[in-house]
């Protein structure tokens, strides 16, 4: 059985305009001990020759996450290594119109641990995508991120997909949702 590190979409904009004024503070905040935690299993990672793959959102001109621009790149604590693997997405869906699963099954994965942005949006369809593809998936608990939408807190959103993914299965595959200080890689 093989894992692989799943980080989806941590770029510098990702954020911008995912809170009002008075809450942005705290989940900028949120953000930054996530990106935290995601670089120590990017570094433990490395360490086992576990493989790497980073998923990097690429958005239209004007966008938050436009192609090139600033916004766009993914956050330096994460910033890919020569031997990690970038796969760029226009959707939500981390599979769709993507090469993930030809680089998936050239490594041989079998589990992917996943953290990284948006919650509810790019994290929990990838989850949901990659257990209906045949492969298990250890969602790191304290390892993804959203802003606040609409009367929820980016809290709130966090617990619920943490709640909501933990146990969703499709055929032998199933999800785990587990804190990044107990992620153990299979290798």
């Amino acid at each position: 059985m093989t894992d692989v590190l799943l980080i989806i979409d941590v770029q510098k904009a990702i954020l911008d305009g995912a809170a009002r004024d008075d809450r942005i503070d705290e989940v900028m905040a949120y953000f930054k001990a996530v990106v935290g935690r995601l670089s120590d299993l990017k570094a433990n990672a490395a360490s086992l020759d576990v493989p790497i793959i980073l998923i990097q959102n690429d958005g239209p001109d004007g966008h938050r996450l436009a192609v090139g621009s600033e916004g766009w790149e993914i956050v330096s604590d994460l910033a890919p290594s020569k031997v990690d693997i970038v796969v760029h997405k226009k959707n939500c869906d981390s599979f769709h119109e993507t090469n993930l699963m030809e680089h998936l099954k050239w490594l041989g994965a079998s589990r992917l641990v996943v953290g990284g942005c948006m919650t509810q949006y790019c994290v929990e369809t990838t989850v949901r995508r990659a257990v209906s593809s045949g492969f298990d998936v250890a969602l790191v608990s304290d390892g993804h991120c959203t802003g606040d939408h609409g009367a929820l807190e980016q809290s709130e959103l966090i617990a619920h997909h943490n709640n909501t993914l933990n146990g969703f299965d499709a055929g032998n595959c199933i999800v785990q949702v587990v804190p990044s200080a107990e992620v153990s890689f299979r290798t």
